[in-house]
């Protein structure tokens, strides 16, 4: 009764449109990050390794919302260090915002100096299919705590949240893809990504601290920069064709 009275409450319908919106652009961050450790595996392993990360993170969001309670708990302070007080969601948020940082400054460092160490000679990729899939799942954790958290402030009715995540993540499957191919062709959005992680985790690491981050100004950041790397990218390719 509660599913078919989502369809019959134009309050319920609202709601469920906001929260799917919400959660497809709390997604984005997952999907960048699992599309930059995706495309260092063979390419015959980077599809599989992309659907099984997003669909453990759908996996992730359904299990959490099973147990809501507990959930809406770890935002209840566990420790306390001088005037600082940490809940166990804070405690997540720092580790997968200095996991992300590392992450980030890491590989941008690898491809400053022009080499990868997650390479051998030859160009084939060390990084194995296993230590792939353990790193997106490891994020996935802390994107869907935040992402569960989010929807329990814009709602009472799991069905809501159901659907809502069911319909996020199959945009996330849709798009997976797509947009690692993008990232793959393109080498200097692989930096403009590495960036967008970076700036990531530094908000989750001040979220973790207790300081609010808005999360329209790093999405319009975000935008405004994937908007002018767009026109950088057109830019080069009319002078390739006049030049050829």
């Amino acid at each position: 009764m509660e599913f078919l009275s989502i369809f019959t409450s134009p309050e319920a319908i609202i709601a469920l449109l906001t929260l799917i919106v919400m959660e497809v652009v709390l997604g984005i961050d997952n999907l960048i990050f699992v599309s930059i450790l995706s495309n260092k595996l063979p390419e015959h392993q980077q599809k599989t390794a992309r659907m099984i990360g997003i669909s453990l993170a759908m996996i992730m969001r359904l299990g959490l919302l099973s147990v809501v309670a507990i959930i809406v708990s770890l935002t209840q302070p566990v420790l306390t260090i001088l005037d600082l007080s940490f809940s166990w969601r804070d405690l997540i948020m720092l580790a997968g915002g200095l996991f992300l940082v590392w992450k980030a400054t890491t590989e941008i460092h690898h491809h400053v100096e022009g080499k990868d160490d997650d390479t051998e000679a030859g160009g084939i990729v060390k990084i194995s299919f296993t230590a792939a899939v353990t790193q997106i799942i490891l994020l996935d954790v802390v994107f869907s705590i935040d992402s569960i958290i989010t929807a329990v402030g814009m709602t009472d009715q799991i069905a809501i949240m159901v659907i809502a995540v069911v319909v996020a993540v199959s945009v996330m499957l849709f798009a997976a893809n797509p947009l690692s191919e993008f990232i793959s062709r393109n080498p200097t959005v692989v930096m403009l990504a590495l960036g967008f992680l970076l700036m990531i985790g530094m908000t989750l690491i001040a979220e973790g601290f207790g300081a609010h981050v808005p999360k329209g100004y790093l999405y319009a950041a975000m935008a405004f920069s994937a908007l002018v790397e767009l026109l950088n990218t057109l830019t080069r390719k009319n002078r390739k064709k006049k030049s050829a």
